[in-house]
């Protein structure tokens, strides 16, 4: 028998790799993508509104206070805020398998469960490049004009943050199991201060003291700060290695937890 296989009785069985589960589920979770990418448009509505319906207004009211190109400072914004709705929500797939039986019948499978958690994250980044490079499409004939590196820089950090905030959804939905009621409770509860709290809509340097101290701790707040100074070309500013620290430590922690809440279901 080779190195690379496991004897069971009389049979043998290949050996399990993490990359190779990993990337099973990975496609596993990218098949209705891909067969129905009508989702991606549609999430793209949202956003979409803001850019037309308060971008203008935001140039209007705020233009003078923002300086520069106001494109500049929203739309990354906006791509954030994509980011932020489309991943907090995914735990809610992950509650279609608990009800429907299909959770427990991938647990009993040879896949590992850290792969499991792992592959269903990695897919967040093909739906948040995606509609991030319709986004920035759309909004060139408007006279969006970002640096071309720092955009791209500005999509990678948002799939990895990304990953964290879909790991954080998933481990929402293991601990509150099929309560469908308690996710959407809690998903609401904190996304919108979470929100508020970045300085998507509107710049906190003008908000009162308390709000600019509750917005330090928030990962999200560095993120948007981040992509609008790479748009702006500033590559080489602080703000965007912050980003970088937020976006890595976020996916690190919603990773971790995340690979705690389904090695824990199979109990």
């Amino acid at each position: 028998m080779s190195a690379a296989t496991l004897t069971l009785g009389s049979t043998q069985l290949p050996r399990r790799s993490f990359l190779r589960d990993t990337r099973i589920v990975l496609l596993r979770e990218l098949r209705p993508v891909v067969r129905e990418p009508f989702s991606l448009v549609f999430g793209l509505v949202q956003p979409l509104v803001f850019l037309g319906l308060f971008g203008p207004l935001l140039a209007g009211s705020a233009g003078g206070t923002l300086g520069g190109d106001v494109w500049l400072w929203f739309v990354p914004a906006v791509l954030a805020m994509t980011t932020l709705f489309g991943t907090s929500v995914t735990g809610s797939n992950l509650q279609l398998d608990l009800s429907s039986g299909v959770h427990e019948r991938m647990l009993v499978t040879p896949l590992s469960r850290p792969a499991q958690l792992v592959g269903r994250a990695l897919k967040e980044m093909v739906p948040i490049i995606a509609q991030s490079a319709i986004v920035l499409l759309v909004m060139l004939p408007f006279g969006l004009r970002p640096d071309p590196i720092g955009a791209a820089l500005t999509l990678l950090q948002l799939a990895v943050l990304g990953i964290g905030i879909g790991s954080l959804s998933y481990a929402l939905a293991l601990a509150v199991r099929k309560q469908e009621w308690m996710f959407w409770v809690v998903q609401q509860t904190v996304l919108f201060p979470v929100m508020m709290l970045s300085g998507m809509l509107l710049p906190l340097e003008t908000g009162p003291a308390w709000m600019r101290a509750v917005s330090s701790v928030n990962p999200l707040r560095y993120v948007v700060d981040s992509g609008r100074a790479a748009f702006a070309g500033d590559l080489a500013s602080s703000a965007v290695a912050w980003g970088w620290v937020a976006a890595v430590a976020t996916a690190a922690l919603g990773l971790v937890v995340g690979v705690r809440a389904m090695v824990r279901s199979a109990d």
